[in-house]
């Protein structure tokens, strides 16, 4: 749930909800105002913005502004010029489509990056490192995107896996080994099949990355990593789920990513060595055709590093 949103289904006095109404019809240099002139704009004093702030899960009126100015400078970034629930109309031609799907997915990422911060994402990474065992749970399209994370993955020597029976997830968190991490996706972090799934997790200590939408959600609450989406769709009256599916692509490529810088080198020869012998494709094209493979190792050694 939106800041925004509990601010109108928290109850208020009617002093306070003065105060709340101001807060979401003056958004724009909110972050410029102090507490104090926030408080004789309404009329009233600086102690019932405390009180706003503790009714809605804040320890002070400073740790609620923040979050809340956060909230605002995100829904107002990125997608001014498209809707991610509708970014084409039937009057569109196919080139016009293929151009606003290509800016959809660009806004994307960035509105996704814009959603990372340094601590989570390091966070994220030590778990994946430390875990003999990974294991991913989403619902419908998540698990087919995942999979092509824990193949790359498994391709480092991790071991991988998705969740992808429906009904088997709580069996296999049992059986999960203790030294395991699990990243669980769900846009509204509500579901509540993901919601058992993580109470298990929970209550055998393994370290829970949940990726999920912005706002206050139960999983979010719980998780003890959290890496936001990309939160513009709607859950149904959509063309389609552009924006959630490539968010989380991301998310996850960035996740695999970060653990193969961890040990670069070691990384890429294990990986190389083992592609030499396994993939046995050849190409005319000067573009994608493998080079010599000790050309390769000479142009690795020249930018990496001593």
């Amino acid at each position: 749930m939106l800041i925004q949103e509990k601010m109108q289904q928290t109850s208020f006095s009617s002093s306070e909800q003065q105060v709340v109404d101001y807060l979401l019809t003056h958004t724009e240099g909110l972050h410029e105002q102090t507490i104090k002139e926030i408080a004789n704009q309404v009329y009233t004093h600086p102690s019932t913005l405390i009180r706003i702030a503790k009714k809605m899960g804040y320890t002070g009126w400073k740790e609620l502004k923040e979050a809340y100015i956060e909230e605002i400078t995100y829904l107002t970034s990125h997608f001014s010029s498209i809707d991610a629930n509708f970014p084409f109309d039937q009057s569109d031609g196919v080139m016009s489509i293929a151009s606003k799907i290509g800016t959809l997915q660009k806004m994307t990422i960035d509105d996704t990056l814009s959603l990372l911060h340094h601590d989570d994402l390091q966070k994220a990474k030590q778990y994946l490192l430390r875990a003999e065992t990974i294991k991913v749970f989403g619902g419908n399209a998540n698990t087919l995107i995942s999979q092509d994370f824990a193949l790359k993955m498994s391709r480092l020597g991790k071991s991988a896996s998705v969740s992808t029976t429906f009904g088997e997830g709580l069996y296999e968190t049992y059986n999960l080994p203790e030294n395991s991490c699990a990243i669980l996706i769900s846009y509204t972090g509500e579901n509540r099949y993901m919601l058992e799934i993580l109470a298990v997790l929970k209550e055998r200590k393994i370290p829970v990355i949940a990726l999920t939408s912005i706002g206050t959600n139960q999983l979010a609450e719980k998780s003890d990593c959290v890496l936001r989406m990309t939160t513009r769709e709607r859950l149904y009256s959509k063309i389609g789920s552009f924006t959630i599916n490539n968010s989380i692509c991301y998310l996850l490529d960035v996740l695999y990513s970060c653990v193969f810088g961890e040990h670069y080198r070691k990384n890429f020869d294990h990986v190389f060595k083992v592609s030499q012998k396994v993939d046995n494709r050849s190409s005319t094209s000067e573009i994608i055709r493998e080079k010599n493979p000790q050309d390769v190792l000479h142009e690795l050694d020249s930018w990496i590093p001593n």
